[in-house]
């Protein structure tokens, strides 16, 4: 079985997964999906520090946590059927990486919620969480970059070819098609240096 690394951007509600192998040193995406894990029938799940905070403290905690467990749901479903599908294709995830903020920790819930800037950076962790949780439940080694260090971290690893590699991801777009965002790059170079550091 071929070797595979995973990168997921994670934005409000959902992630952009990008699933790239390195075979005979030719970068290659092998699967790329929009993800969502948010309940539809769940109110507020899209933005749920949001919706806590016109909520009694208790009440909006609970709703916090049982978003919480809906996505962590969805998202390990999610990973399950890419997993097996990549499977499919005689390829095994090694790694998987989450670019991230550069927000300082949060603190407890209610100072969250007095700070609009706190809820931001709360459900962007919110979200990253799940997606961190489905890789641990499925035995995939997770880890996580700033973003604002991804391109050092690709230097780092490898070198004076990081600027190439660069922009070979960038050009993927023309063979791969649409969509091939900021997301989906960000997310190709941060699960090839995943998959070089697991080697």
């Amino acid at each position: 079985m071929k070797a595979c690394g995973i990168g997921i951007r994670v934005h409000s509600g959902w992630g952009a997964v990008v699933a790239v192998s390195a075979d005979a040193g030719a970068t290659q995406v092998i699967d790329r999906r929009h993800v969502e894990i948010i309940d539809r029938n769940l109110r507020g799940s899209a933005q749920p520090y949001h919706f806590a905070k016109s909520l009694e403290l208790r009440v909006g905690e609970k709703h916090v946590a049982d978003s919480a467990a809906a996505s962590a749901q969805l998202a390990l479903a999610a990973m399950r059927v890419i997993a097996e599908h990549l499977g499919t294709q005689d390829h095994g995830i090694v790694a998987a990486v989450i670019p991230l903020s550069s927000s300082r920790p949060l603190p407890g819930f209610a100072k969250i919620l007095a700070s609009h800037a706190m809820i931001h950076s709360a459900e962007g962790e919110f979200f990253r969480q799940a997606f961190r949780e489905a890789c641990v439940s499925l035995k995939i080694p997770v880890t996580g970059i700033r973003e604002r260090d991804l391109d050092e971290q690709a230097k780092a690893v490898f070198g004076k070819e990081a600027a190439l590699l660069k922009k070979r991801i960038a050009g993927l777009g023309k063979v791969l098609g649409p969509p091939w965002t900021t997301d989906e790059k960000s997310a190709a170079l941060a699960a090839l240096v995943a998959l070089k550091n697991s080697s």
